[in-house]
């Protein structure tokens, strides 16, 4: 009996339409003056790049799939169930590839490619707060390392007892920002305080922020008039990711109040590259995102890093629950959650923005700044 498990073009994966927008390009880029304009050439090749990609990968996935369904009928045909556990693991990592194909079919916007600036800050709770950053980081860590990412630390300030108050790292790969995006927001903590003697369930956030880092080719005009800049000495306590030297730099933007620093260089002038590079990151990102006027409209409403402005919950007691409030996704295994295993809230979010355009409310910084 033949079985047939090939994979049909359409929805989100219309290759169709991608292979005329291919063509469309190609031809843009074969025509005599394509070069004019050598921003809007390199987009151009940078577009035909990756649709070259996806369509590399939807041709591989159907090759895969007809293998596996060539496989599955010799199996039936001749009755082999010595061979079910070999069909059974190949099926299950096609598919296991062609969710993660669709997700990333979702990542449109012309930064996502890019690698991803994230910041965690501690915010009401004290030192349960900047605990609750700490693990936090850890889970980013874990994720990071599932996902073969880098992930490259670039200050981090300790908490007075225990944790962090906060941290800054880069995550490069391609489409960090276009998958780490979704962590944008408050994130609220509730468990029994291992720092309470009574035991007492308390109730912490922790705010993180997530930005694109931007390419040599984007110009960001900065008035060094606006700058203050100050250098002090990266903490002592706990700080296994910093180097501990006079080095550490710190650039306010002073119209805009926006802080960036760096105390994981090992001279103060490479401390100041970074840091003047993260500033510009965040500028760049607050202008786009206010050339929204529904952005704008909600920038005015940011609340603080406390109740009711959290994006997600984790609960650890009386009951064990993450959700995400944007998407109402939930999942009851806190333990995975914080072991890295975040990919289906990123999936559901970028579903769910997608659904939520042109406004793109899930973009709002919910207090992240």
């Amino acid at each position: 009996m033949p079985v047939n498990v090939s994979l049909k073009s359409g929805g989100i994966f219309d290759i169709d339409a991608l292979k005329a927008e291919l063509v469309s390009l190609e031809k843009s880029a074969s025509e005599p003056n394509f070069w004019d304009d050598h921003t809007e050439a390199q987009k151009v090749l940078k577009s035909i790049s990756r649709h070259r990609e996806k369509i590399e990968l939807w041709d591989s996935l159907e090759s895969r799939a007809n293998e596996q369904g060539e496989l599955l009928e010799m199996v039936l045909d001749d009755w082999s169930p010595e061979l079910f556990p070999e069909v059974q693991n190949g099926i299950n990592n096609l598919m296991r590839d062609l969710k993660r194909a669709e997700v990333a079919n979702l990542l449109g916007d012309e930064d996502d490619i890019k690698n991803a600036i994230v910041s965690i800050q501690a915010g009401a709770g004290g030192t349960e707060a900047c605990d609750w950053a700490a693990m936090l980081l850890r889970m980013y860590m874990s994720w990071v390392e599932k996902r073969g990412y880098e992930l490259n630390f670039i200050e981090e300030t300790p908490g007075e007892v225990a944790g962090i108050k906060s941290v800054t790292f880069m995550i490069k790969g391609d489409y960090a920002f276009g998958y780490i995006k979704s962590e944008r927001g408050v994130h609220r903590l509730v468990r029994l305080s291992p720092f309470d003697a009574n035991k007492r369930r308390h109730t912490s956030f922790a705010a993180v922020e997530v930005f694109p880092e931007i390419s040599d080719d984007i110009k960001i005009d900065i008035n060094e008039n606006d700058l203050r800049i100050d250098t002090y000495r990266a903490s002592s306590a706990g700080g296994q990711h910093v180097n501990k030297t006079d080095s550490a730099v710190r650039i306010t933007h002073i119209p805009t109040g926006i802080i960036a620093q760096c105390q994981n260089e090992r001279s103060q002038h490479k401390n100041k590259e970074v840091a003047m590079k993260i500033l510009m990151s965040r500028l760049y990102q607050m202008e786009k995102r206010e050339q929204d006027e529904k952005m704008v409209e909600a920038r005015k409403d940011q609340k603080d890093i406390a109740f009711g402005s959290q994006i997600r919950s984790y609960v650890f007691q009386p009951y064990q629950l993450v959700k995400d409030l944007r998407t109402g996704h939930e999942i009851g295994n806190v333990q995975s959650v914080m072991d890295g295993e975040i990919d289906d809230f990123i999936e559901h979010f970028l579903k769910w923005r997608l659904s939520n355009e042109p406004g793109r409310v899930a973009e709002v910084d919910n207090g992240s700044e």
